[in-house]
């Protein structure tokens, strides 16, 4: 934990600079049910392995353009000649491997959907029953991966999708909010966990 400036209490990687304070306090760890939302970050996270999270978050709005939203029924239609130019696109991560991968999961998303009602429904499912009565108590242990996240890229990957390893999935379930790893002593804690409390899973 860190003391900031302006004398609150955060995680240490969330304090400075300013792009990652607003990051932590308004949206890492906020139970998201959005499906578009649940596919960009996971999409995003994907992009994120070997880099820092700080340089896609700086690119995050280049990437929304890039990739029309993320709207995943859109990019579900798209193949080579989208491929090629995005490859051209200073403004986001020019990876071809990560670039197809985004059409390859927006197809799996879809047959995804059809099958379950909702990539939010489906994703829900792997929250951690020992976090899904809201308990606070605790402090959360830094770690790269968890059962969930095992399990949730497994059954991921079994469906089709790429890039969703453990430490991607799992860094998906800390920022989506099916866990709530603030450490005990952030100020923003309790707020996520009433706002877990609060919220309604989809089903």
């Amino acid at each position: 934990m860190i003391i900031g400036d302006d004398g609150r209490a955060r995680c240490r990687w969330g304090d400075a600079p300013p792009l990652y304070r607003a990051y932590h306090d308004d949206e890492w760890g906020r139970p998201v049910a959005d499906d578009v939302a649940l596919f960009e970050k996971l999409s995003l996270e994907g992009f994120q392995a070997g880099l820092s999270w700080l340089t896609i978050l700086k690119k995050r709005e280049n990437f929304r353009r890039a990739f029309c939203g993320f709207d995943f029924h859109r990019l579900a239609g798209w193949g080579e000649p989208e491929i090629a130019a995005r490859l051209e696109d200073p403004g986001i991560v020019r990876h071809r491997a990560k670039i197809a991968a985004v059409i390859t999961n927006a197809r799996a998303a879809v047959e995804l959907i059809d099958a379950e009602g909702s990539l939010a429904a489906f994703v829900w499912r792997f929250e951690p029953e020992a976090q899904a009565a809201g308990s606070a108590a605790g402090t959360p242990e830094p770690r790269s991966e968890s059962a969930a996240s095992r399990t949730l890229a497994r059954e991921l990957k079994r469906r089709g999708w790429c890039f969703v390893g453990p430490t991607t999935v799992h860094s998906f379930l800390q920022a989506m909010g099916l866990v709530n790893e603030h450490v005990c002593g952030c100020h923003v804690r309790s707020a996520v966990e009433a706002d877990r409390a609060g919220f309604i899973r989809p089903g």
